[in-house]
């Protein structure tokens, strides 16, 4: 049973792998080549299902997607479902100077990583006799921004989130040690016991 990951990037391909494990028993979890459709929602939650939609109409396969960023309470909320195109050049490096800039001599660094994962399930059969199925799952991970970039590891805002409970980055942290805690290993976890009832029975 095939299970479409509404992405281009293979890297994330290979990071769901390893967040889902033996999860995954018995799906084969492929990338996405088709046309990315315009992410105009207005929630992490809409914007994971415009792709998981478009990734099941082009293939006509189950497909899975997720939204994720960064909101900052000081900030509103921001950068929030902006969060990879923050600093309008959709560069990790840029974002992260535009954010700590922003929260110059700001006292309050709580922050939260979110994560929306969204199963389609397109209709099927004659005529799409079987109604099609939507489902999202939210995880979320509280900690606070810190001053300066910290670590090598993990990609995006990691460099200056603090998870909760923790004295390191994100961009610190063994990456299985992030995927069982973080926002998308903990959306993902909880959505593949809704993907393995529709796709397996």
């Amino acid at each position: 049973m095939k299970l479409v990951l509404a992405t281009h990037n293979a890297h994330k391909v290979e990071e769901l792998r390893r967040i889902l494990g033996d999860r995954l028993e018995g799906i084969e979890l492929v990338g996405y080549d088709g046309p990315e459709p315009v992410e105009d929602g207005e929630t992490f939650e809409a914007n994971a299902l415009i792709k998981a939609r478009a990734a099941a109409e082009h293939t006509g396969l189950a497909a899975i997607a997720d939204d994720s960023g960064i909101s900052v309470d000081a900030l509103g909320g921001a950068p929030g479902i902006h969060s990879a195109r923050y600093a309008g050049t959709r560069n990790d490096e840029d974002n992260v100077r535009l954010l700590l800039k922003n929260l110059e001599g700001t006292a309050d660094r709580a922050a939260l990583f979110v994560c929306a994962a969204a199963l389609v399930v397109p209709p099927t059969g004659p005529a799409a006799a079987t109604d099609g199925f939507e489902h999202v799952e939210v995880g979320n991970w509280p900690g606070s921004v810190l001053l300066e970039p910290v670590g090598g590891g993990g990609f995006g805002y990691d460099p200056i989130f603090k998870p909760a409970g923790y004295s390191v980055s994100a961009a610190e942290l063994h990456p299985d040690e992030k995927n069982s805690i973080s926002h998308r290993g903990l959306a993902f976890t909880a959505l593949m016991p809704v993907v393995r009832e529709h796709l397996l029975g």
